[in-house]
């Protein structure tokens, strides 16, 4: 339930709501507004008696949330989220543009691919210090080395870095160096590390599980607000089904079903959606065109020798000619709701 104040409302009355709530047993999540405040009833097994509330001073309305998310929700937050990193804004009118290898292989590596996601007008630098592999054989990143190369690349070229979080042990050491901590798909349900990331003073990028649902993954994100950090980032990165052209099926659907849905800006990642290079600016073109929020690309400046991914990846060129198509496609999507 989510009890709206009137506009007036002194600090008393918000307060007695809260006392009220927390005598019936529930948790109140004061939401402040640009005009007036609300506040969420959570964690309540049933149905909320909204007559305990109606007739309370300063109370304007109580409304039923019909969704098992709550935080995450417009009816509890109509108005979009909007996130900021340094100068760049994720969720506002803007087009933002996330790219960066796969994986931190060296700082000749990041620093040449860094180099080239600026000039293309990119946004934010991605790259994997510790990259979760199906393989134990695979490479699995350099770990603090591959931090501190990115967060070099970050001071020379004025790029906020986002990088993916493991687990609990380097939860601390990621969040020193990254602007933006991702959580992976293999993650996505791992209910310490969204607790933690609730905790953290960053925004968290939380990319959708290869298997999960829409609901389940904003239930994901449900739990790293209700822990305090309001600053997520929801990222579609494809779907496992039965195709064998692509790696992962791209569900861009969940894209409008999230905005609807959701106040939370929403990302797309063609690269691992797609896992094949002549696949990923069709698809990232499409992303821009149902209004995601962003992109995150793979680029590498020598795919045929990177150790992660290089299949995915796009040449720097190409990088810069999508980044132009992007935003045009973009400004044209958004224009027509407006």
């Amino acid at each position: 339930m989510l009890i709206v104040m009137n506009r007036d409302a002194t600090k008393e009355q918000v307060d007695t709501v809260i006392r009220t709530v927390e005598l019936q047993g529930y948790t109140a999540h004061p939401i402040p507004g640009g005009e007036r405040t609300s506040i969420g009833v959570l964690y309540n097994q049933g149905a909320v008696d909204d007559a305990l509330f109606r007739t309370l001073p300063g109370v304007k309305e109580t409304i039923a949330v019909t969704k098992p998310y709550k935080l995450v929700s417009r009816e509890f937050h109509p108005a979009d989220t909007v996130i900021r990193v340094g100068d760049v804004v994720i969720g506002g009118e803007q087009l933002v543009i996330i790219g960066g290898p796969c994986a931190v292989e060296s700082e000749e590596q990041v620093m040449t691919i860094a180099k080239h996601v600026k000039m293309a007008g990119g946004d934010i630098l991605r790259g994997g210090a510790f990259k979760p592999r199906t393989s134990p054989y695979a490479f699995h990143g350099l770990g603090e080395e591959g931090l501190k190369i990115l967060a070099k690349a970050k001071a020379a070229f004025g790029l906020p870095i986002v990088t993916e979080v493991m687990d609990l042990d380097c939860f601390d050491m990621v969040e020193n160096y990254a602007d933006i901590i991702q959580i992976g798909t293999r993650n996505m349900q791992n209910f310490s590390l969204l607790r933690r990331a609730g905790h953290a003073g960053k925004p968290i990028l939380l990319k959708r599980g290869m298997s999960a649902t829409v609901d389940e993954w904003l239930m994901a994100a449900e739990y790293i607000v209700t822990e305090g950090n309001p600053h997520v980032i929801l990222c579609e990165r494809g779907v496992r089904t039965f195709v064998r052209h692509s790696r992962n099926t791209l569900d861009l659907s969940a894209v409008p079903v999230v905005r609807r849905e959701s106040h939370l800006p929403i990302i797309v990642d063609p690269s691992h959606a797609a896992g094949y290079r002549d696949q990923v600016m069709p698809l990232a073109r499409a992303a821009a065109a149902v209004s995601a929020h962003g992109l995150m690309i793979e680029v590498h400046h020598a795919p045929e020798s990177a150790r992660c991914d290089g299949g995915q990846s796009l040449l720097p060129d190409q990088f810069e000619i999508l980044c132009r198509q992007m935003r045009a496609i973009f400004d044209v999507s958004t224009s027509t709701k407006s």
